[in-house]
């Protein structure tokens, strides 16, 4: 069975930075241990990076939400520290200037996967996008959600975006 792990925008803006909030950090906790006690050898795993530039503002995004965060090769941008165990030299990394990575789904699409294992943040946003676009790429894949991998700064819309998840056959956890 091969199993990959797709670990969504772990990166410190949303931890302890411009978009951090609580329980951000309890995820980074989660993730690590879950990793160290699950990821083998025949596994894969893969990043997201939400990736903007100096224009942020003048993005559709940046309008509805001008709060400037993970802008690329700044600090806030890289990956969490506690998960940097976890990237080798070649495991990918996509970089997405918005919500989904289309550049993730096409790579998907001709992989074998048998289950496709979704964290990171946010739940509401970028989880849910990527989920879709994986279950869209591997519609056979066993696509999963851990609960205590996952969450969002507003509680309403992260439990709201599990039963929207759970409505495309995304198994939540």
């Amino acid at each position: 069975m091969k199993t990959l792990y797709l670990v969504v925008d772990m990166q410190n803006d949303f931890v302890d930075g411009a978009l951090g909030f609580d329980k951000a950090s309890t995820v980074v906790d989660n993730i690590h241990t879950y990793l160290r006690e699950n990821l083998k050898e025949q596994d894969s795993i893969i990043f997201t990076r939400d990736t903007h530039f100096s224009n942020y503002l003048d993005t559709q995004e940046g309008k509805k939400l001008p709060i400037i965060h993970c802008v690329k090769d700044t600090e806030g941008w890289q990956i969490v520290p506690k998960l940097q165990e976890f990237i080798q030299e070649d495991t990918p990394i996509f970089d997405k200037p918005t919500f989904g990575s289309l550049e993730l789904g096409v790579y998907l699409q001709d992989k074998d996967f048998d289950t496709i294992e979704i964290m990171g943040l946010v739940s509401n946003i970028c989880v849910i996008s990527n989920a879709v676009i994986a279950k869209s790429a591997l519609p056979e894949a066993r696509i999963e959600v851990r609960r205590a991998l996952t969450s969002s700064f507003d509680e309403t819309l992260d439990a709201k975006s599990m039963d929207v998840m759970a409505g495309f056959q995304i198994e939540i956890i």
